[in-house]
């Protein structure tokens, strides 16, 4: 929701998830990767990379470099430059290269641009959509022959044939409100849902998504910089308690171009379509469906001739089904297909029935399903299929929940779970496996260990280049840091995890301020044991050289590995027990002997935004400085997807939305509270920033306030920006909660 800073090229300091910087920090060792991921061939014995302007295949376990596209060949005839791609990608038999260059941000990525085919046999360099706008094309892919290419551009399906160039639409009834191949502003922000057509297994035909976005009402971003007259900027907004677009499926064949419609039991407006992907060596599609408050998940396998569909899992959860998605929905490639098992007659399934997210295998044909992995813990984050050696790779702590190390168990033999990571590096861990299960880039770092990366062979965990590897360069990694991690326990009995960064020549006998750091909602965390956990990106200068204790906490409703019932306590109660988790943190943390209670200050973006100003307004007592960012003040201006999600439908449980909302305790207000917010806000809208001003108003409480013209959700855009907002964020803060002991 509005707890999720923005990810684009220009400014990638905004993971949505901030625990997650650590994928921004990595340091590559030869292996430069795209969107933070390795770009492994089809075999998993090589990978590829862009170096210096050529494109590379490196062989495994020899990291023997090959150059596969030089500069001559990346040059388009009648220019003096090579092309320069942001996203690349092999036909099946690896003949054909399909380059993605000159791209445009569409919302949150740079998902639109214009695409290049090399042919490897005729060594020729072809752009592709010639006919249609530049930078227009969308998603383009290779069919399973190799003989096609499908995008999508001005949203319409377009298939072109790469020996005559020839370009067929397959849908023409493509417009703002109707959308063919790639979905609306919510699908997309909620979901990660961009990528909206799939190729069929014999390249005949093409199933997409067909969004109806018509009946959505319009939110108004008003542009008043660019012009000596307002710019209306119309956006397909569903707010809470909205109906959502309506979708259906169709499957159109390439031939004659007509569509057939899958028949989906349900209500299309009452209902969403969050996976469709046919199923290999079969000429049907298999289909994830959520009800309206996603708390009832159907599969379906549909019959691409006929649109006939057959029900063949279900699963419920009196809060929400827990949509599982692999880590990185922050890149241009991802797609959240199903993952095959047992050659493609059943499905590796993540759900949280039993208390944990753990994997169950699921058939395709109705019959039982199989528990994979049993123990108190958590699933966290699924990387490979080893097919051949019968093993799942996943991520998961069961002893730390701020950290994060590789699993693997058996499909054959399921039960306890196997730690493939070395025990004896305590910290996070990351993994890119290739296809094959053979090798991987791993990369670790904790809050005192630098991050750095090896490439590795598994399943023994063995550097391929042992002189290089993380083991060999630790010691040369260890960076001091002021850094402490620790657990509380509330009067509530609730024990949370928090890290403290203490300042620098640190004085027990004396009395600190401290500055809080939140998120709080279900879509991140924020105590994770990483290099630079402790860094404020927006103060300038030292805040430890300064004397302030910073300092963050995970209350119940994040989504830490600690089980069900930690993460979802929060339904129906955000902007309560998330706030009342901190606040009976903060009390205790009160308690200890060198914090001064008179400057005790509290930060955050997006949802950390919304915590902070429910912080300031529902516990002024603690909390006696804060900078809101961005914030949702009124739960009922986000939308309908996030908010239906964890807080139900308005019309049933109103009560809860008003509680959690910031502005219904707007005549609490005592400290110093500053807000900033964009007014070109496409994501939490400016709207909030008004409704929470005028309840200030109407109470007569004194405040300072920051609209950043026309900027989006991540408050970047313009000349001097980012450099504003850094030297206000730091004058506020030192102004009002000075630093330094006492």
């Amino acid at each position: 929701m509005n707890m999720k800073p923005v990810i684009n090229p220009e400014h990638r300091l905004f993971m949505r998830i901030l625990s997650f910087s650590l994928l921004l920090i990595l340091i590559s060792v030869n292996a430069t990767t795209q969107y933070g991921e390795i770009k492994w061939s089809t075999d998993g014995n090589s990978y590829y990379d862009i170096k210096n302007d050529e494109l590379v295949r490196y062989t495994l376990p020899d990291n023997k470099p090959k150059v596969i596209l030089t500069i001559a060949q990346l040059t388009p005839k009648g220019s003096t430059a090579p092309l320069s791609p942001d996203y690349y990608t092999f036909s099946a038999d690896q003949q054909k290269v399909l380059l993605f260059t000159n791209t445009r941000r569409v919302w949150r990525l740079n998902t639109r641009g214009d695409y290049w085919v090399f042919d490897v046999k005729t060594g020729s360099l072809n752009k592709i959509g010639r006919t249609l706008p530049a930078s227009s094309l969308m998603f383009a892919k290779f069919s399973p022959d190799g003989k096609s290419v499908a995008y999508v551009s001005r949203n319409n399906i377009y298939v072109e044939d790469l020996a005559t160039s020839q370009i067929k639409p397959l849908t023409i009834n493509g417009s703002t409100t109707l959308i063919n191949g790639t979905f609306d502003w919510v699908y997309e922000e909620e979901f990660a849902c961009r990528d909206g057509f799939r190729w069929s297994p014999d390249s005949r035909s093409i199933a997409y998504w067909q969004v109806d976005a018509s009946k959505i009402r319009k939110y108004y971003l008003i542009n008043n910089t660019d012009s000596i007259y307002s710019r209306v900027i119309p956006i397909e907004y569903p707010k809470v308690g909205q109906k959502p677009s309506s979708v259906r499926l169709g499957v159109v064949n390439i031939e004659d171009a007509v569509t057939t419609w899958l028949n989906i039991p349900g209500d299309p407006s009452e209902n969403y379509i969050v996976r469709m992907e046919f199923i290999p060596f079969s000429g049907n599609l298999l289909i994830q469906q959520l009800n309206r408050k996603q708390n009832n998940s159907r599969l379906f396998i549909s019959d691409k001739s006929t649109g006939s569909s057959v029900l063949i899992q279900e699963e419920t959860d009196e809060t929400w089904v827990d949509i599982y998605q692999p880590k990185n929905v922050y890149t241009v490639d991802f797609i959240n297909d199903f993952t095959w098992l047992n050659e493609s007659k059943s499905i590796l399934w993540a759900s949280e029935k039993d208390g944990w997210r753990h994997f169950y295998q699921v058939p395709l044909d109705g019959k039982p399903e199989k528990l994979l992995n049993q123990g108190n813990y958590d699933v966290m984050e699924f990387k490979c299929i080893d097919h051949k050696k019968g093993f799942v790779y996943f991520t998961a702590s069961p002893e730390n929940a701020t950290q994060k190390y590789l699993y693997r168990v058996s499909l054959n033999r399921p039960g306890k779970a196997e730690m493939v990571s070395p025990a004896a590096l305590k910290g996070t861990h990351d993994y890119s496996i290739s296809p094959n299960g053979s090798y991987a880039w791993h990369s670790f770092s904790n809050y005192f260990t630098r991050p750095y990366g090896e490439f590795i062979s598994l399943p023994d965990h063995k550097p391929l280049n042992e002189k290089k590897s993380i083991m060999a360069r630790l010691d040369s990694l260890i960076s001091v840091q002021n850094i402490e991690f620790f657990k509380i326990k509330t009067a509530d009995n609730v024990e949370m995890d928090g890290w403290m960064a203490k300042p620098k020549n640190f004085d027990p006998s004396k009395k600190y301020p401290v500055v809080f750091y939140v998120y709080t909602e279900p879509f991140g965390v924020t105590v994770t044991d990483y290099f630079g956990v402790g860094r404020n990106r927006l103060y300038l200068g030292d805040m430890a050289e300064d004397g302030y204790i910073y300092m963050s906490l995970d209350n119940r409703g994040t989504p830490a590995p600690k089980g069900r019932a930690w993460r979802k306590a929060i339904y129906r109660n955000v902007g309560q027990i998330n706030i009342r988790d901190q606040a009976m943190a903060a009390r205790e943390i009160l308690k200890w002997d060198f914090i001064d209670p008179d400057r005790i200050a509290v930060w955050g973006w997006s949802g950390g935004g919304s915590a902070t100003c429910n912080l300031m307004l529902q516990y002024p007592e603690i909390y006696k400085t804060g900078i809101a960012i961005a914030a949702v003040t009124n739960l009922l201006t986000y939308d309908n997807i996030y908010e239906e999600r964890y807080m139900g439908l308005p019309e049933e449980n109103m009560e809860d939305f008003v509680k959690g909302s910031p502005v219904t305790y707007a005549k609490n207000l005592k400290g110093n509270l500053l807000y900033i917010h964009g007014t070109g806000d496409d994501n939490v809208h400016y709207q909030n920033a008004e409704m929470l001003v005028n309840e200030f108003i109407k109470y007569n409480k004194q405040f300072q306030f920051m609209p950043y013209p026309n900027r989006t959700h991540g408050i970047y855009e313009g000349e001097g920006t980012t450099g504003h907002l850094e030297t206000l964020f730091t004058n506020y803060l030192r102004t009002y909660c000075p630093p330094g002991p006492r």
